[in-house]
This record gives C-alpha cells, sequence and structure tokens, in this order.
C-alpha cells in the first residue's frame, strides 16, 4: 500500500493543528502569535492541494478533511479575533489614550459584552461559505465570493496594524466598535456573495492568460513594502477589483 496518498491529509492536519494552536492564542488575546500560526495553516492549505495533485491521489476524504480544517483555521479564528477586538473596542479610548495599547492588548482579563457575539457571525458566514463551496462543481478555475483564507488574512490584519504600524488614527478606527460591527457584516457578505474572483492557480505561465494573477502578485508586493500590514485590506480590495475588472473583459 503507497504511504504517498496519506501525504496530503497529513499536511492538511498540519493546517488543523496550526489553526488549533492558533484559536488558544486568540482566545487569550496573543493576536499576533495567533496571526503567525494562521498564516503557517493557510500555508499548508495551499500545498496539500498541490500534493494531491502532483501526487495524483486527490480523494474525498482529502477534500472532506480540507473544509473540516479550514473551518478552524480560516473560520473559528478570525470569529473569535472579531469577538475580541469587538469587546475591546467598548473601552478603546481608555487604552489608545492610557497606557498604550499593548499592555491591554495582551491582557486576559478583557470584558465581553455580549455585543461582541456579532463577531462570530464570521464564524457562521465562513461554515455556510465552505459548504456551498463542496458542493458547487462550477467553483474549479474561480471562486464565488471571497475565499475563506483571504477574509482570515483580513480580520487577522486588524490587531497586526495597531501592533505594528504604530498609528493612533489607524488604531482609532479598528478599536471604533461601529466599524468592527460594519467590517463583520461586509465580511459576512463578501464570503457568500456571488462575486467571481480568480484563483491564483497557474495552468500555464503564459502573461496573456494570467495578466490579472500577475498584476495583483507583482502590486501586492508593491503595496506591502510600501504599506506593510495596511497593505493587507487593500490587498483585498485590490484582488475584488481586478477580479471584477477580469469578469467584465472576458465575456
Amino acid at each position: 500500500m503507497s504511504i504517498k496518498k496519506y501525504i496530503p491529509n497529513f499536511v492538511t492536519l498540519l493546517n488543523l493543528l496550526c489553526g488549533s494552536i492558533a484559536v488558544v492564542f486568540a482566545v487569550h488575546n496573543n493576536f499576533v502569535e495567533a496571526a503567525a500560526f494562521v498564516c503557517l495553516g493557510i500555508f499548508f492549505d495551499f500545498f496539500d492541494g498541490l500534493l494531491a495533485r502532483k501526487l495524483n491521489v486527490q480523494s474525498e476524504l482529502g477534500v472532506q478533511l480540507d473544509s473540516l480544517a479550514d473551518m478552524v483555521t480560516s473560520g473559528l479564528v478570525p470569529g473569535i479575533v472579531m469577538f475580541k477586538l469587538i469587546s475591546i473596542s467598548i473601552d478603546a479610548p481608555e487604552i489608545i489614550h492610557k497606557q498604550g495599547w499593548s499592555s491591554d492588548f495582551h491582557s486576559s482579563s478583557v470584558y465581553i459584552a455580549p455585543v461582541a457575539l456579532i463577531g462570530l457571525f464570521i464564524t457562521l458566514a465562513s461554515a455556510y461559505r465552505l459548504a456551498k463551496f463542496n458542493i458547487d462543481e462550477d467553483q474549479q478555475s474561480y471562486f464565488k465570493g471571497l475565499p475563506t483564507p483571504a477574509n482570515t488574512l483580513l480580520i487577522m490584519s486588524l490587531p497586526l496594524i495597531i501592533e505594528f504600524q504604530n498609528s493612533e488614527m489607524f488604531s482609532s478606527l479598528i478599536l471604533n466598535t461601529w466599524f468592527l460591527f460594519g467590517l463583520t457584516i461586509v465580511s459576512c457578505f463578501l464570503l457568500n456573495s456571488n462575486i467571481k474572483l480568480f484563483a491564483l492557480k497557474f495552468k500555464n505561465f503564459s502573461f496573456s492568460d494570467n495578466k490579472f494573477r500577475y498584476a495583483l502578485i507583482l502590486l501586492s508586493v508593491i503595496l506591502m513594502i510600501g504599506f506593510h500590514f495596511i497593505a493587507i485590506p487593500l490587498i483585498i480590495i485590490l484582488y475584488i477589483l481586478l477580479s471584477i475588472l477580469k469578469n467584465a473583459t472576458t465575456k
């Protein structure tokens, strides 16, 4: 019995492990560490499918396992992070102007308001999106709605911007409760919208067939160099706009 058929599933389980560790960190408000394990999990999520195709060992088990792992790494974690950010935002003025972000940012004794449960809507929307993806046979060369890993990077960028950008303006915006409510609604909508977004899978490397993918990669690098973590939301917006442009020009 060949062991190679188990390799992609093992990589998928590494994704799930990373997501589970990220949950532990997120629950204790250690968002930087949570973001690191989320990124590692998304890395494994990208390569498990690639390995399955290269080794020619795709299976229904692998498809289901992949979604279950994504539900934790790219579904539960961003919901918890938004839940925590909304909780923190209730006392945001004191956090920003009294002792600074870091002392409260890494505290595990933050008051949790019931209204913060709205942040968990992201987890519910992610579950619904993953279930739809599993039964939709059309989403092979494109995504219908924002993929859960991209949405997770968007949410995880918020505490990273506060922690590393050292900008009171961005901190005040991100820790505004109404902003977080609005972003939660937008996130849930994008996850389950009918907007066709191109996948980053290269069937070949010709420029004509992949010009939008190359444009996204190049502009993403430029944005990350120029704006650091603030670039992540900009890249998500760019991805959506380029996809809309691609849809309009290929009809």
